[in-house]
C-alpha cells in the first residue's frame, strides 16, 4: 500500500503548492454549497415536506442563488457598533477554518505532471495540536463580533460560545491523547498510516465517542448550537450582521463542520483508506481513489450533523455545560488510563492481558458514561421553599373588569 513519505513535504515546486491550496479551498467552497442545499433538502424530508425544488432543475442551483442574494443585500452597519472589530470579527472567523485544512490527508502518494507528491499541502509533527490550535483562534471571531455589535443578544452569545469551546475542547483533546498513543504520533499522516489493519474506531470506540459529541459541540451545531440559539438570544452572536459578513460567519461554521470530520476522518475512521471490502482488492489504496473514500467518510460525518439538527431538541444551557464538564472529561480521563495501561502491557510483552484490559476497560467507561449520565438526568430537584399563596398578593384589576364594574354602577 502506498503511504506518504515524509521527504515528500516540503519539496514540491512553488507552482504544485499553490495548485493544492487552490484546490482545498474549492472542495471547501464546493462541499459548503452541498452540504447547504443537501442539508435543506434532508431536513425537508424528515419533516415531510419538500426541500429547495424551484431554482435550477430540482432546485440544485439554491445554495447558489442563496450567496448571489447575499452579495447584492445591503450591508447595514448599525450606528452603535465597535466599527473596526465589527468588520473585523467575520475575517477572523473564517480564516482559520480554512488554515486547519492543511495538514489533513486527503490521500497517499500521487503523480502530478512527473513530480510525486502527496494528497496534502503539509505535515508538521506536531499537526494534530496545530489544528486544534488554529481552531481555537475562530473563536475570538464570534466573541469579538457578539461585543463589537453593541447589542446585548449578540454579546451573550459570544460569551456562550466562548465557555462552550474552553469545555468541549478540553474532551476534545483528551479524546486525542489515546490515539497518539497508540500511533506514536501527531502527524496525521503518521495516524493514517497506522491505521492500515486496523481503523481506531473499533480500538477506541470511548475516544471516538467522546469526540463525536466534543465535534458537535465545537461547531455550534443543533442540539447544541446554543450561541445562536434564537428561542433566547433572536439569532445570537451575528444577529446585527447582514450581507456578505453574515455570509462569512455561515461559511465558517460549515467548513468547520468538514474540518472537524475530515479531522474525525483521520483520527478514527483510517483517514483515506479504503473501507472493508472495498480495501480487499489491491488498487484500493493506491493512485486517486484514496480521495473518493476519504470524501465519502466526510460526508458520512456531515450527514450525522444534518441527522442531529432534524432529530433532537435545543438542550439548556445548563445540561449542555454539565455534560462536557460532568460526564466527557471524566470519562476520557478514566478512559485514558485504561489505555495507557493496555499499551505498558504490550510494550512489556503481555499482548494477550493488554487486549483483556482494553475490553474491559471499553465496558467499563461506558458503564461509566451510562452512570453518569443518568445521575446528571434524573437527580432529584433542589426543594423549592414555600411560597405565599397567590391570594395573599395585592392584584391589580384587570381592564375588562374594570369596565364591567363601571357599566354596572352607572346602571
Amino acid at each position: 500500500m502506498t503511504h506518504p513519505d515524509p521527504t515528500l513535504f516540503g519539496h514540491d515546486p512553488w507552482w504544485l503548492i499553490l495548485a493544492k491550496a487552490v484546490g482545498i479551498f474549492a472542495f471547501l467552497v464546493l462541499t459548503v454549497l452541498a452540504a447547504i442545499l443537501i442539508e435543506r433538502k434532508v431536513l425537508g424530508r424528515m419533516q415531510m415536506r419538500f426541500g429547495p425544488n424551484r431554482v435550477g432543475p430540482k432546485g440544485l442551483l439554491q445554495s447558489l442563488a442563496d450567496g448571489i442574494k447575499l452579495a447584492l443585500k445591503e450591508g447595514i452597519t448599525p450606528a452603535g457598533v465597535d466599527r473596526p472589530v465589527y468588520l473585523l470579527a467575520p475575517v477572523i472567523s473564517v480564516i482559520p477554518a480554512f488554515m486547519a485544512f492543511a495538514v489533513i490527508p486527503m490521500g497517499g502518494a500521487v503523480s502530478v505532471f512527473g513530480h510525486r507528491t502527496a494528497l496534502q499541502l503539509t505535515d508538521l509533527a506536531v499537526a494534530v495540536l496545530y489544528i486544534l490550535a488554529v481552531t481555537s483562534v475562530g473563536v475570538y471571531g464570534i466573541v469579538l463580533a457578539g461585543w463589537a455589535s453593541g447589542s446585548t443578544y449578540p454579546l451573550l452569545g459570544g460569551l456562550r460560545s466562548s465557555a462552550q469551546v474552553v469545555s468541549y475542547e478540553i474532551a476534545m483533546a483528551l479524546s486525542f491523547a489515546t490515539v497518539f498513543l497508540y500511533a506514536g504520533t501527531m502527524s496525521t499522516s503518521g495516524i493514517v498510516a497506522a491505521q492500515d489493519r486496523t481503523w481506531y474506531v473499533f480500538l477506541l470506540l470511548p475516544s471516538f465517542l467522546v469526540y463525536v459529541m466534543s465535534m458537535v459541540g465545537e461547531t455550534n451545531r443543533a442540539p447544541f448550537d446554543l450561541p445562536e440559539a434564537e428561542g433566547e438570544l433572536v439569532g445570537g452572536f451575528h444577529t446585527e450582521y447582514s450581507s456578505l459578513k453574515f455570509a462569512m460567519f455561515m461559511l465558517a461554521e460549515y467548513v468547520n463542520m468538514t474540518t472537524v470530520s475530515a479531522l474525525a476522518t483521520t483520527m478514527f475512521l483510517g483517514g483515506w483508506h479504503a473501507p472493508w471490502p472495498i480495501s480487499m482488492w489491491d488498487g484500493a489504496n493506491s493512485g486517486w481513489w484514496p480521495l473518493l473514500w476519504f470524501t465519502a467518510k466526510v460526508w458520512a460525518f456531515l450527514f450525522l450533523y444534518i441527522w442531529l439538527r432534524g432529530t433532537l431538541p435545543r438542550l439548556r444551557y445548563d445540561q449542555f455545560m454539565a455534560i462536557g464538564w460532568k460526564m466527557l472529561i471524566p470519562v476520557s480521563l478514566a478512559w485514558i488510563m485504561v489505555v495507557a495501561t493496555a499499551h505498558t502491557l504490550r510494550n512489556t510483552g503481555y499482548g494477550g492481558w493488554a487486549s483483556g484490559v482494553l475490553l474491559a476497560g471499553t465496558l467499563l467507561t461506558l458503564l461509566l458514561a451510562a452512570i453518569l449520565w443518568r445521575t446528571m438526568r434524573f437527580r432529584p430537584d433542589r426543594a423549592v421553599p414555600d411560597t405565599p399563596a397567590a391570594d395573599s398578593f395585592p392584584v391589580p384589576p384587570m381592564p375588562a373588569r374594570t369596565s364591567v364594574t363601571r357599566e354596572t354602577t352607572d346602571a
